[in-house]
């Protein structure tokens, strides 16, 4: 089996409930998403973010807005939708449940 290939489902599996975490807290534009999430050691792209990041928009559950820059071109900065919050809530509930069955399973001792 090639564990590099399971780390990589793994966090593809967190990914989306990483960066809505992160939106959540705040107005955020791509890189500063890039940027909090290597600060974590989580590495992505922004060739993978802005896929997601479109994605989540076209669901409904992120909105955006331009904000001009001094230098260079208007940024696009991501906020949650109501309906996003309501999508975030529930995918930090089945974390939290994941994280507890998880915990419990690997820390049984035989």
């Amino acid at each position: 089996m090639n564990v590099d290939n399971t780390q990589s489902q793994m966090r593809k599996g967190i990914l989306e409930f990483c960066i809505l975490s992160v939106i959540r807290r705040k107005e955020a534009y791509p890189s500063d998403i890039v940027e909090e999430m290597h600060q974590a050691n989580f590495q992505i792209l922004e060739g993978t973010l802005y896929p997601l990041l479109t994605r989540l928009k076209n669901a409904g559950m992120l909105s955006y807005r331009w904000v001009e820059s001094s230098s260079g071109p208007p940024r696009k900065y991501f906020s949650l939708t109501e309906q996003g919050l309501q999508f975030y809530d529930e995918l930090q509930h089945t974390w939290q449940e994941l994280q507890q069955a998880v915990s419990i399973i690997t820390q049984k001792q035989s």
